[in-house]
């Protein structure tokens, strides 16, 4: 594994060699130096380069900015605030995305879009620059369309219909248009095509973070579900999107991790839950310095409880961003415990744990160095900042960025309630869709059996009034609380409106439909001058 998380991808930068402008000199052949042209002729080669195609996905920060999917997904939403120090101002760009106040000048918004890019441009050398054919090096291939896909998702989650790009691009190429949302999708959906009839079913485990065949079916299933929600409903989208992601299920590799806090736990990576995971590392020496990217989780330190007292047995300070809102905390159902301790701690909650480890400090937990206005009386403790992390950065890097608890991007309870949603969206079979929504509810009761102690969706249906998609949408906010899904989920189906942030004027007054989607950057704008900053609604088709 510690391959897979080296700086691999460092083989690919090309070594201009340089000299006087001696006629003879000028035509030396390079010496122990790769060039483009001499470079994509091994298996270690190419592999070296698909490294380097994975590598923008775990970047936490880029080009001196926080960028982490992770927390969008949570603080633009009504899931969370931006929080931070007691100035409100802590991080400016996040405290804009918290109050709908960014403009195409916030300075996270071209890091953001930077790095997909740099991921698409890395794949598309690994799918056309190889000189040798071999199997492995179709499997490595079919990992960089699998992760070309994933980029042109994450970036249309976040700015819409954008650019898509399949070939390696010059300077010449820079003045790209927006495509249409239909265009995105149909890219997205061929390079998963192509990409499940090459990889493994199964990956062994020096291979994890890897894609596999179910990682992929997966996110197809996830685009056309996307893709169905966008387009008016479509139910034929539904349909194929409950197709593949049935065929996730029938690979029978994935289960749901019986214990809810274990997927939370210190340590824990890869578990038999995991369809695709951002793999984290203290391993690289990351420091502030290390300007393009780091290795490890920044979401842990960011996001850790600020003014905690050294005191607490498990957990370290952080600085205390993405607080969750009073209102997350109200929407868990009475008997839903588990998953809403595992998502969201409190004073209450920490003195205990204090005085449980025969410890003790006043205050447990300083207030005064907080965010007053975003904090309701909870933190999030999905990235908790264990003790446990100290002395994590091996190779010299900064404590605080070398933390490496990885990232869920598709979960096996993501896949039974997306098929749930396909299904009941669709023409399947509501009856069905209620019973992979009992697998989730089922487990979120406790470990163990809970077959006769827990309620059904039917049970929830009948007691609330809920209709069947009441039910899945309640399931998603409680099962991926603070895990980076709500906003795109709020956006794609028609809920992100004003009326969502109602008692929270800042958000409720500043909302407008454009917010549903991030500006391109004044920069990117600037240089491809085709570009729109926002995407027009005629690209929805």
């Amino acid at each position: 594994m510690k391959a897979f998380q080296k700086h691999i991808w460092m083989l690919l930068l090309v070594f201009v060699a340089t000299s006087s402008c001696n006629k003879d000199r000028l035509n030396v052949e390079p010496v122990g130096e790769f060039l483009s042209s001499n470079f994509y002729i091994t298996e270690d080669q190419v592999f070296s380069a698909l490294i380097a195609a994975y590598d923008p996905a775990g970047w936490s920060m880029a080009y001196g900015q926080w960028i982490s999917y992770v927390m969008f997904g949570e603080i633009r939403s009504d899931n969370a605030n931006a929080g931070g120090d007691p100035s409100n101002n802590d991080q400016p760009s996040w405290q804009e995305f918290d109050d709908f106040l960014n403009t195409n000048t916030n300075t996270v918004l071209q890091p953001l879009y930077r790095r997909a890019y740099i991921g698409i441009f890395r794949a598309n050398l690994v799918i056309e620059r190889p000189q040798i054919s071999s199997p492995l090096v179709d499997r490595y291939q079919a990992e960089a369309k699998f992760l070309r896909a994933y980029y042109h998702f994450e970036l249309f989650k976040n700015f819409g219909p954008i650019p898509v790009v399949t070939t390696s691009l010059t300077p010449d190429d820079v003045d790209l248009e927006r495509n249409t949302m239909s265009e995105v999708f149909q890219a997205i959906v061929s390079d998963l095509k192509d990409a499940i009839a090459v990889l493994p079913s199964s990956i062994s485990s020096n291979e994890a973070g890897r894609a596999s065949k179910g990682a992929a079916l997966a996110l197809l299933g996830k685009a056309y579900l996307y893709w169905g929600d966008l387009l008016n409903d479509d139910q034929a989208k539904f349909d194929l999107a409950a197709q593949y992601l049935q065929q996730v299920v029938d690979l029978g590799l994935y289960e749901l991790s019986d214990d809810y806090y274990t997927l939370f736990s210190l340590g824990q990576k890869n578990p038999a839950e995991s369809v695709f995971e951002i793999q984290h590392t203290n391993l690289w020496p990351s420091d502030w310095g290390w300007f393009e990217g780091i290795g490890g989780n920044g979401v842990v330190q960011l996001c850790g409880i600020r003014g905690l007292c050294s005191a607490h047995p498990d957990i370290q300070e952080g600085w205390g961003f993405m607080l969750p809102t009073k209102e997350l905390h109200d929407s868990f159902l009475p008997d839903d415990t588990i998953r809403q301790d595992a998502a969201m701690t409190s004073v209450a909650e920490l003195t205990q744990e204090v005085l449980d480890a025969g410890a003790s400090c006043s205050p447990v937990v300083d207030l005064s160095q907080g965010n007053p206005i975003d904090f309701t009386g909870y933190w999030q403790e999905k990235y908790s900042n264990f003790k446990g992390y100290l002395g994590n950065n091996v190779n010299g890097g900064d404590p605080n960025l070398t933390k490496d608890a990885n990232t869920y991007v598709i979960r096996y309870a993501d896949v039974l309630l997306m098929l749930a949603e396909a299904l009941h969206r669709g023409t399947g079979s509501d009856a069905d869709a209620m019973g992979y929504i009992d697998q989730v509810r089922e487990r979120a009761a406790g470990p163990g059996d809970n077959t006769g102690n827990f309620k059904t969706a039917q049970m929830l249906m009948t007691e609330k009034g809920w209709t069947l998609q009441d039910v899945i949408w309640y399931e998603r906010r409680a099962e991926f609380a603070l895990e980076g899904d709500r906003w795109y989920d709020l956006v794609r189906s028609g809920r992100a409106t004003k009326s969502l942030f109602a008692g929270d004027p800042i958000r409720e007054n500043n909302f407008e439909a454009k917010h549903l989607w991030l500006p391109i950057a004044l920069e990117e704008t600037t240089v491809a001058t085709k570009l729109t900053e926002y995407p027009d609604a005629s690209l929805f088709q």
